[in-house]
């Protein structure tokens, strides 16, 4: 049953080598080649939300012969207004370390 108090974070949201078609969500400059879950999990608590389940043993519908992950969090607002304040961390944290 579909879980309406929550949104669901998939790491290939984030994947830079996907295309859209295979599910990346953001633009290229908001995304990051092959993100790890952990992340994307502090990444998710830099950006200022809680997490309420995580999974990496979990495979993306649009790529079921590759292992993914996902995060789980409380809805408070838009899942694209979510998602750019994730990426926004998750590119600065990634540009720091390869400086």
């Amino acid at each position: 049953m579909k879980d309406y108090e929550h949104v669901v974070i998939w790491l290939d949201y984030f994947n830079k080598n996907l295309k859209k078609s295979k599910g990346r969500r953001l633009g290229l400059k908001k995304c990051v080649f092959d993100p790890s879950l952990k992340e994307l999990i502090d990444a998710t608590k830099s950006a200022g939300f809680e997490i309420t389940e995580s999974d990496d043993k979990v495979r993306f519908p649009k790529r079921p012969f590759v292992r993914s992950g996902y995060i789980v969090l409380p809805k408070g607002s838009s899942k694209t207004i979510i998602l750019n304040k994730i990426s926004e961390k998750l590119v600065s944290k990634r540009s720091k370390q390869s400086k």
